[in-house]
């Protein structure tokens, strides 16, 4: 029997393609020298970077009234704008999986909770913008993940049912999402996540440590 790769593929962007943590801490960084405060590690921005800009903001200003904080995320993706792709790249690993994709036919599109208008100025810092075949923001619709109707609308735009496509994400509600919308899932362990985050719990069909590993078809779940 011949393993064949999935007829599509969706994947999450910030922390499963793209290692955008340096983006994101350049953008933190520029908001705590405002209020002079000291430079944030990367070590301590990374686990919430999946999680969105409020997480990312309570991690960076922990002691800020919550009202504050939710003041301040319209200035935090101002900065993050202004720093796309000035930091972060690809995960090693990624430009050669999605190579690999293409090559056996296999069309792909993102699905990510970032803000729609971000997500479309930074694809094509990434020479994507030909490659991606669909692109589904936090904001595009009319609910996000956990949520599966952005997969659903995805598959429907790409022409292919949600049972034959995959969903790739590093956080737990990404696969949530994709078992909601009856799409089998990778759960990608090179990713962002909380120390106690325990992905199993999680019931992705298949986790998977390296990007490099998707790679080869018999990585991808309904393949085996």
């Amino acid at each position: 029997m011949t393993v064949k790769f999935p007829r599509a593929v969706l994947f999450d962007l910030d922390g499963t393609l793209l290692d955008s943590a340096p983006d994101m801490l350049a953008a933190i960084n520029v908001m705590r020298a405002g209020r002079d405060r000291p430079p944030m590690a990367l070590a301590e921005l990374r686990p919430q970077v999946s999680r969105g800009a409020r997480a990312m903001a309570a991690a960076a200003f922990p002691d800020v009234d919550a009202d504050q904080r939710e003041r301040w995320i319209p200035e935090f993706l101002d900065h993050y704008q202004q720093q796309l792709g000035r930091h972060g790249a690809p995960f090693e690993g990624v430009e050669a999986m999605l190579a690999r994709l293409e090559s056996a036919g296999t069309v792909w599109g993102i699905v990510t909770n970032k803000p729609e208008y971000l997500a479309t100025r930074l694809i094509p810092l990434l020479g994507w913008q030909e490659r991606c075949a669909v692109l589904i923001g936090g904001d595009t619709l009319s609910a996000r993940k956990p949520d599966p109707l952005p997969l659903t609308v995805a598959a429907d735009r790409i022409g292919v049912a949600s049972a034959d496509c995959v969903y790739v994400g590093d956080d737990e509600r990404d696969i949530i999402a994709a078992r909601a919308a009856g799409m089998p899932s990778v759960v990608a362990l090179w990713g962002y996540r909380l120390p106690d985050d325990d992905p199993v719990d999680w019931r992705g069909d298949v986790m998977i440590d390296d990007p490099i590993q998707l790679a080869d078809a018999a990585a991808w779940p309904g393949t085996r």
